[in-house]
């Protein structure tokens, strides 16, 4: 994705590679792709999908596939996934993460770099996890979200899933940084608020960035901006 854009072909099929900006949401990626995809090409329709979703809170690396690429998704999606985040202890969200307010605190004294490392390696291997309310699982028919949303109950099952690495970058009481290498459906905010509860305090998600899926890593992805300002050089009409 580096070199110069030469013969794409989006109808054929396309790999792109993003680098998701703060605050979008994986919609607003896929349809502003799409949208402009069309527009420069002088096309009504042109199939655009991704290939695993980013919170809104988070960036970092998205996957969209085009026209016939759209069928290799779900291989995309099956990748292991690795993020750099950032976790604030002593406190939660309703969504485990800063869409949210923050509704209780907790102490924070006895939490050391030790403790923190030993219970890192609680979540190393394979884990049961019980997604957020706040995310895209569905139930009855609906996310998750648009029932959290309206104050509804929502009742969410445990999945397995795996982390293979858990790495400690960084601590303080107050935060901690660390690195994750998981499986196709793990929630870093989830493992944020079960870190907290293992800690015998609180933990919430302040920063998530999404670095490698599979054998693609962010260092390769075009930002957003950049592809939407330069999009006639992909593009041979």
């Amino acid at each position: 994705m580096g070199e110069e854009p030469k013969n794409f072909d989006f109808i054929k099929g396309e790999v792109l590679l993003f680098d998701k900006a703060l605050d979008w949401t994986s919609f607003d990626l896929v349809q502003k792709v799409r949208n402009n995809l069309c527009r420069a090409m002088k096309i009504k329709k042109l199939k655009v999908g991704h290939a695993g979703t980013l919170d809104p809170k988070a960036t970092g690396l998205m996957i969209l596939c085009t026209g016939k690429a759209t069928k290799q998704i779900e291989m995309h999606q099956a990748g292991e996934k690795e993020y750099l985040a950032t976790i604030k202890l002593g406190a939660t969200t309703p969504s485990f993460d800063l869409e949210t307010p923050e509704d209780e605190q907790f102490e924070t004294a006895h939490i050391t770099q030790q403790l923190v490392e030993s219970v890192l390696q609680q979540f190393i291997g394979d884990i049961e996890q019980v997604p957020p309310v706040f995310s895209a699982v569905k139930i009855d028919g609906k996310r998750a979200y648009t029932h959290a949303r309206k104050g509804e109950e929502v009742k969410m099952r445990s999945r397995l899933i795996r982390v293979r690495e858990l790495e400690l970058l960084d601590f303080s009481p107050e935060q901690i940084e660390i690195r994750v290498v998981c499986s196709k459906g793990t929630y870093i905010r989830a493992l944020a608020r079960d870190l907290g509860q293992a800690l015998n305090s609180g933990a919430y998600l302040t920063g998530l960035r999404r670095t490698r899926i599979g054998q693609f890593k962010v260092e390769d992805a075009l930002s957003v901006t950049d592809f939407l300002n330069n999009i006639d050089k992909f593009v041979t009409n």
